[in-house]
């Protein structure tokens, strides 16, 4: 997957955090950034890495956003590995 690609899932999967206002939460207060931040770099390769480094991170939580953007499960994993950082991503 390609950097745009990569992208795009990410988006989905950051448009899918910000309709939870308790999955939002968790993520500020683990990554240390506010809502006016996420905003800003919202389109940031680096955030956005981010965003799925914290659904890769629980696997109930990742399932549902997959089910909610009917995306499939490995799909964000993928993106991961396109995303700055992501080179060596293992998930399984």
């Amino acid at each position: 997957m390609n950097e745009e690609q990569a992208k795009t899932v990410a988006l989905q999967a950051l448009a899918c955090l910000t309709r939870d206002p308790s999955a939002l939460q968790r993520f500020f207060d683990l990554s240390g950034v506010d809502g006016a931040d996420l905003r800003q770099r919202a389109d940031d390769p680096a955030m956005l890495a981010g965003v799925l480094d914290f659904f890769l991170s629980n696997e109930a939580q990742l399932l549902e956003m997959c089910q909610a953007t009917d995306m499939p499960a490995e799909a964000p994993a993928q993106a991961r590995r396109g995303l700055p950082g992501g080179q060596s991503y293992e998930w399984s």
